[in-house]
């Protein structure tokens, strides 16, 4: 072939891979990897997988509005189309500048993905895609679109067909085929059918109006009216069965001047803005939920400490369990459902697999507290961002209407991890600080990823977009609606610069400088700004405010989900940025007079752990107080602390002088505190002080404990000793047990933890992307495998044809690789393996010995070792 002349147009989907370069076969499989599990043999294998009903499906379902429109159009136009054709489909007759020039970009798309080939003159859909999108009476076209003149009176008897073509005020023709022929004709030509339809009556063309856009078919009786009598003998309706009658396509373009869709949509829908505020107030905001956050999971799980709630027989909480915990955490029990599956995700919270199943927190738990508070919230991050299961559809039911439960089976929707990834990327083509319009943001998605068939408002993915707003701000990804400066590093985002003018009490990535005290913006259920300098401006209320604020939007299609390695960068960088707006753990508390003790912010953990068996919490906030109470202290002692103990942990930890109270309570339950002693006969009670025994026999509260005196000092029952306790505390006694040696027994709560436990494995939506390497590899196998099924051989006698495979006897096959030894010459051979797989190979042999051939290997690239009695037949190649 001259340089001069063009190449030969593809006649199959599989030429046309054979076309492309590396780097669209790349661009392919990385579109649908469903094309490369298992890696395709040839491109032969490849085009026919790609034409495969469920592949093509899923392609479809990935395709943004204007691509699946693109197809759509295509589906309905000629096949093969030319490029001018399928223009004329979307931008109709007045050419639509904007779909003009959207329109390569769209059908690149589908030439990239497979779903169209064939050169601009004869563009083609594959053929699946053609029967999913065309339409017919079973399935209409999402155009609206009916059947051409051609396909509708296709069972229409010779002598109606001339009746139709006179009446349109044609010349009859000779054959039905060029009758149809006429009548398409004229219905294409737009001069021509403007003047038919001028003469039709009103209510002709009010019919036409209501048919146009679809669906394209409608109802008549066996005697129709004047006006559709007027369209039957025209052929501007056909009918297609007894009563029902099709507006044929070639009319419904007219009427629609040419356009297949009512409205061609080339361009995305904006992201709106909803409101406006400084990037150190969202910043700020964040910060303080990511530490609600951290203080929300760690108060359930320490709740759940020494075992949480038992598992049902099928998985999961129980409603009233769920309750309970939502109680617990002080919030609605969706959003504990949240926290819940969060710190499962994450892998801090399981089941024991005991014979009494219940949830407890896991050893990588412990291992979590340890951590810095930045790093702990990029660990749940990081689980939320990954996770395909999906809080919000507990409470609701599943296909088999059984309820949905916290972490039990039926949660995991594989679009999940996908949609957040898209929400966050949408977020972050914002400017800084500027929190979206949630309806914009679902217009948006829906246009990414339409919905095939009616639009619906409890789509999934509209669902998944509304839980994953209002989850990025329970975490603390968002801060007002916006997406933080460590929400964008946990994307990958680029950091954008602080605001123009900040004071000099911000840092470089725009949060405050950590202190000594608590900045009440970032901590928990704090709102206020951090304060503005003589420069700034305050916070914006909409979008219409001005903010000294430089707008660093990131492009919505320059993010993609990223890879173990840099989302591990990516954690590191959002934990940088997030560890000067946590608020610093602090070593004191105030005490008050009213046996209280305020924490003015989060505590570091062993003052924390020792104030909860101490005291009890009694309020939380910015601040949390503690009460101190005789149980609680008695608690404290219970634990195997003396008085001595806990006068000197609050003179150390206290910013305030010990109330006298305090000590007084302290003194007073120490002092009653194991001058009772309960052991077990089943129980008996012991004290050296007989008149306190004689109390406790004379009060009528306790009867219950059927007591009776072995000795001035001992009494007993038979209650055990466990309900002997909590009787006589009832009573206003401070007992403690004792062993059988007459050791006083230390209750120190021990926390139950579930075996080593791994986080749960994301449910994939399809196969996943290949990574460099496999597509690569995939992409030189099935190169050399195509060579080796296309390249010409000599018909052979056994197979003159040139079968799938050769076949030739043992003898021939040896002396032939013999004969290839010394000539030096490349032969096809067939080949199969251990597994009694058949392949065919391009092979130069170099030796032949002992049973074996080593040769170089053209479909591999490499030399390798074949068994003889493996080589089905041997032929040569052709001389070109």
């Amino acid at each position: 072939m001259s340089s001069d002349e063009k190449p030969a147009a593809p006649r199959s989907l599989a030429e046309d891979l054979r076309a492309r370069d590396d780097g669209s076969l790349a661009a392919l499989l990385r579109a649908r990897p469903d094309l490369i599990t298992p890696v395709p043999t040839d491109l032969t294998q490849l085009a026919t997988r790609a034409g495969t009903r469920a592949s093509v499906v899923r392609a479809l379902e990935r395709l943004d509005r204007f691509a699946l429109q693109t197809a759509e159009a295509l589906a309905v136009a000629a096949d093969p189309a030319p490029y001018e054709e399928l223009s004329g489909l979307m931008a109709g007759d007045a050419a639509d500048p904007a779909v003009t020039a959207a329109l390569p970009r769209a059908l690149g798309t589908l030439r990239g993905q497979a779903l169209v080939w064939g050169a601009d003159d004869r563009l083609r859909l594959v053929r699946t895609a053609r029967e999913l999108l065309a339409p017919s009476p079973q399935h209409p076209s999402p155009t609206g679109l009916g059947p051409t003149v051609q396909e509708a009176t296709a069972g229409m008897s010779p002598g109606r067909i001339q009746e139709l073509v006179t009446t349109a005020g044609l010349p009859t023709t000779h054959d039905s085929v060029s009758a149809v022929t006429s009548l398409m004709t004229l219905f294409t030509d737009r001069r021509r059918m403007a003047k038919l339809l001028a003469g039709a009556p009103a209510e002709s063309r009010e019919v036409l109006s209501r048919l146009v856009w679809g669906p394209p078919y409608g109802q008549v009786t066996a005697d129709p009216a004047a006006h559709l009598r007027w369209l039957l003998d025209r052929g501007l309706l056909l009918p297609t069965a007894p009563g029902t009658v099709v507006l044929p396509r070639e009319v419904a373009l007219h009427l629609r001047e040419g356009r297949a869709h009512r409205a061609a949509e080339p361009l995305p829908p904006a992201v709106e803005a909803a409101a406006t505020h400084r990037p150190q107030v969202v910043d700020a905001t964040a910060a303080g939920q990511a530490y609600t956050a951290l203080a929300t999971v760690e108060e359930l799980l320490k709740d759940w400490d020494e075992g949480g709630p038992a598992v049902l027989r099928a998985g999961g909480l129980s409603v009233r369990d769920l309750k309970r915990t939502a109680v617990a955490l002080d919030v609605s029990e969706p959003v504990a459902a949240f926290w819940v599956e969060l710190a499962y995700a994450a892998g801090l919270v399981a089941s024991d697999n005991e014979a009494d199943e219940r949830y407890a927190a896991t050893p990588a738990y412990d291992e979590w507290l340890e951590q810095p508070p930045a790093q702990r919230w990029t660990r749940l991050a990081e689980a939320w961002l990954a996770a395909t299961r999906t809080p919000g559809l507990v409470g609701g039911r599943d296909a088999k209407e059984r309820t949905l439960s916290a972490l039990g089976p039926g949660l995991d929707r594989s679009a999940a991890p996908e949609v957040r990834h898209r929400v966050l990327v949408l977020l972050a083509g914002l400017p800084e600080g500027t929190a979206p319009a949630a309806e914009s943001v679902l217009a948006r998605l829906r246009w990414e990823r339409p919905l095939r068939g009616p639009q619906r408002d409890d789509d999934l993915r509209a669902r998944l977009a509304r839980w994953t707003l209002t989850e990025a701000e329970l975490l603390g990804v968002t801060g007002r609606g916006a997406l933080s400066g460590h929400g964008r590093a946990l994307i990958g985002a680029p950091a954008g610069k602080p605001a123009a003018g900040a004071s000099s009490g911000t840092t470089k990535a725009g949060g405050r400088r950590a202190g000594s005290g608590v900045d009440a913006s970032s901590a928990p259920g704090g709102s206020s700004a951090p304060s503005s300098g003589p420069g700034d401006t305050a916070a914006a209320s909409g979008p219409g405010d001005k903010l000294p604020v430089h707008h660093h939007a990131v492009p919505a299609h320059a993010l993609s989900p990223l890879t173990p390695p840099e989302q591990a960068v990516a954690s590191a960088a959002a934990a940088r940025l997030l560890a000067p707006l946590l608020p610093e753990p602090l070593d004191h508390v105030l005490l008050q007079a009213d046996l209280t003790a305020v924490a003015p912010g989060p505590l570091q953990r062993p003052l924390a752990d020792m104030l909860d068996v101490l005291a009890e919490v009694e309020s939380k906030g910015g601040a949390t107080v503690y009460r101190f109470t005789p149980a609680s202290v008695r608690r404290a002692l219970d634990s195997g602390r003396a008085a001595s103990d806990l006068h000197a942990f609050l003179a150390e930890h206290s910013r305030t002088p010990v109330p006298q109270p305090l000590a007084y309570l302290i003194d007073d339950v120490a002092r009653r505190h194991g001058h009772l002693r309960v052991g077990a006969t089943s129980a008996y009670v012991r004290c050296d002080d007989d008149a306190m025994l004689n109390e406790i026999m004379a009060d009528k509260r306790a009867a219950g404990l059927r007591l009776r005196r072995l000795a001035p000092t001992v009494l007993a029952t038979q209650a055990d000793p466990a309900a002997l306790l909590d009787g006589l505390r009832a009573m206003g006694f401070a007992p403690a047990a004792e062993s059988a040696e007459g050791d006083v027994l230390i209750t120190r709560a021990l926390a139950h933890r579930t075996p080593p436990r791994t986080a749960p494995e994301p449910v994939p939506d399809g196969p996943p992307t290949p990574d460099p390497n496999l597509l690569t590899s995939a992409i030189r196998a099935i190169r050399a495998g195509d060579l080796a099924s296309t390249t010409p051989r000599k018909p052979t006698s056994a197979d003159p044809a040139g079968g799938e495979l050769p076949r030739t006897s043992a003898a021939e096959t040896l002396a032939t690789m013999q004969a290839a030894v010394l000539t030096g010459e490349t032969v096809w051979i067939g080949y199969v393996n251990a597994e009694g797989s058949a392949t065919q190979r391009v092979i130069a042999p170099i030796r032949v010995e002992g049973g074996f051939v080593t040769a170089y290997d053209h479909t591999a690239d490499e030399v390798r070792t074949y068994p003889l009695h493996r080589v089905t037949g041997v032929a040569e190649l052709a001389d070109d």
